[in-house]
């Protein structure tokens, strides 16, 4: 029997990313869908959950992707109040990449020093992957401060992730490069997550900071976040600090979000967010 996968993407075209990706975990056909919303899923979800017998159920998923987590999260929970009995399809929610790459970067830092009791800062941390990276640090034990150029941005992403994790976290804000040096000053771990091709630290800002111990950047796209690191930087050290790029934790993030897709096919009951995802990295990396 044919494993298919119904793409639901809250943006106004799906993506051809979590497309290929989905292909390359596994799935023999991927049928997207764009502008799903709580309030058109409901026949989506019923034609996925009464077509094949209970056996059977485990050949359909469902993967909710688009470039907002609010909406992405909101469209979860009303695929998931349509599920009842055993009519139910496992389902994974990433949008935007929150779970799979706020999973691995934070799961190689993990592995490359300890989080526990260490002050991060996650710059430009209000999009999916900060919060969600945000709140993995967290929870791994670590003081996290997220980073926004407007304070109303960042406490509304702090109180999502409290909202959401039960965690704690700092809002700080900063309108620029120097600004965003002179709070990372006293961090030990710094993870920047802002939009592709803009550089929100410079070299200058952390190469001789005694503090800090490690460093990653999400942003493939040059200029990089971080100046004076590599997209291919792979846990070597620069200046005395451990060092991750994009591309370097990019790796563990294409096979990760290539095992979700696998295992959305082992039984009809997963729900693949943000904490399985992210133990599942860890084991992984």
């Amino acid at each position: 029997m044919k494993k298919l996968l119904f793409q639901f993407d809250t943006d106004s075209h799906a993506s051809t990313f979590d497309t290929v990706v989905a292909y390359d975990g596994g799935a023999d056909h991927v049928i997207p869908h764009a502008q799903i919303t709580p309030d058109n899923v409901h026949s989506l979800v019923e034609g996925t959950i009464f077509t094949r017998p209970p056996k059977a159920k485990k050949n359909t998923a469902i993967f909710i992707g688009g470039g907002d987590i609010v909406a992405g999260q909101a469209l979860l929970s009303a695929v998931q109040s349509h599920f009842f009995s055993g009519f139910r399809v496992s389902v994974m929610l990433d949008s935007n990449g929150c779970n799979t790459t706020a999973a691995a970067a934070v799961a190689k830092l993990a592995v490359s020093g300890v989080l526990q009791g260490k002050k991060a800062v996650v710059l430009a941390g209000t999009g999916p992957v900060g919060q969600r990276a945000a709140a993995m640090l967290a929870q791994e034990g670590a003081d996290v401060t997220i980073v926004s150029r407007k304070m109303a941005n960042s406490e509304q992403a702090c109180e999502a992730m409290k909202q959401r994790f039960n965690v704690d976290l700092t809002a700080a804000a900063a309108a620029d490069s120097d600004a965003r040096g002179d709070i990372i000053q006293d961090a030990n771990i710094v993870l920047s997550t802002g939009a592709a091709g803009i550089e929100l630290l410079r070299a200058e800002h952390w190469e001789n900071n005694v503090n800090l111990e490690m460093l990653a950047d999400a942003n493939a796209t040059p200029p990089i976040g971080i100046g004076g690191t590599d997209m291919m930087d792979k846990g070597g050290q620069r200046h005395g600090k451990i060092v991750w790029g994009a591309l370097g934790f990019g790796s563990l993030k294409l096979a990760l979000h290539r095992a979700c897709i696998a295992k959305l096919f082992e039984d009809n009951t997963h729900v693949l967010d943000a904490e399985l995802v992210y133990k599942l990295a860890k084991e992984m990396a």
